[in-house]
């Protein structure tokens, strides 16, 4: 199969992308999401769900598979030696044993009070790892310092609730957690986040309390962090729309052509190669858009495949065969 271009780049044209790397660096680009920034009151409570495990012990089986396999633990126990009514007490003891140490580790408030916080901090650490220019996801401290430090030395959580600082509000999370749906170690931890306008989000992790509440934590930071269309930037000094697709933010099509009919519906067009490009260095945290490795679909029947920059990623559709060609819309 040949899979040469078919097409060669003019020395005007490669002139023409060494130009426009340069304005990359150069250029300023901001971007406007104090709008879709969220802020939410400073405690997550996490009620305590059914038991899973003991739920899948008591209805998993039926009657009939319990009493045999109790049968069989019996006659094991009474083909080792033991009187019947000596193996019946010593499986009870045993099942009651399992109960008591389950009880133990249920007891007490310490595992809402735990999931919120292993939450708040890997939400912190994500963003710290990030580090997007700005932080569209936070909580609320309603409190002052003297106040929060009296708090946490009688052991109390941010309960003081002040209707005037409420209206700085955007919203609430909280959350349930149940043990054991694996009968293991694990947890299915939920969270709902409610907002003033009456949207909901809900995220979800089973896992080890800690991993659960880590995956819960990253899903946040997608659902709050990424660009919303539409979003507004400036580039180069002039304001831009990122308009979206029909349907969806990000869109595929079979060719270009039909791409660019899709943004004509929105009465917007297809971004330019420049403007693929410095949106891509906004990424999906600053109010852009990456372009990963992707194909996208530019006008004049061309594409955009940032991974065949040489001589140029701007090539014919034929070139990235195979792949789906995104695209999305500005205005």
């Amino acid at each position: 199969m040949n899979l040469s271009p078919s097409w060669t780049v003019s020395p005007s044209l490669a002139a023409a992308g060494q130009r426009m790397c340069g304005a990359l660096a150069m250029a300023i680009i901001l971007f406007n999401s104090a709008a879709n920034a969220t802020t939410l009151w400073p405690t997550i409570e996490f009620i305590r769900g059914q038991d899973l495990c003991q739920y899948q012990d008591a209805y998993g089986r039926s009657r009939s598979a319990q009493r045999k396999e109790m049968i069989s633990q019996v006659t094991q126990l009474m083909a080792m030696g033991a009187e019947t009514r000596d193996a019946v007490q010593a499986i009870t003891t045993i099942d009651k044993l399992i109960d008591q140490q389950r009880l133990v580790a249920q007891i007490g408030t310490g595992m809402d009070v735990t999931l919120e916080s292993v939450v708040k901090s890997s939400l912190d650490q994500i963003y710290r790892d990030v580090q997007p220019k700005e932080r569209k996801l936070s909580f609320f401290n309603p409190t002052t310092l003297i106040e929060l430090l009296n708090e946490l030395k009688e052991q109390h959580r941010q309960q003081r609730v002040d209707a005037a600082q409420l209206k700085g509000l955007s919203g609430i999370a909280w959350g349930t957690y149940a043990y054991g749906p694996n009968c293991s170690n694990d947890i299915l931890l939920t969270l709902h986040v409610t907002l003033h306008g009456g949207e909901t989000y809900n995220f979800s992790a089973t896992g080890e309390p800690e991993w659960a509440a880590n995956a819960v934590a990253n899903k946040l930071f997608q659902q709050f962090q990424a660009t919303r269309f539409p979003s507004v930037v400036n580039v180069n000094g002039k304001s831009l729309t990122l308009v979206g697709a029909p349907g969806s933010p990000v869109s595929h099509a079979p060719s270009p052509a039909l791409a660019e009919k899709a943004c004509a519906s929105l009465k917007a067009r297809l971004p330019s190669w420049e403007e693929y490009e410095l949106l891509a260095m906004l990424g999906d945290w600053n109010g852009g858009v990456s372009l990963n490795h992707d194909v996208w679909t530019l006008s004049g029947g061309k594409v955009l495949a940032p991974n065949l920059r040489n001589p140029s990623p701007v090539r014919q559709p034929d070139e990235a065969r195979g792949e789906d060609l995104h695209f999305y819309c500005v205005r």
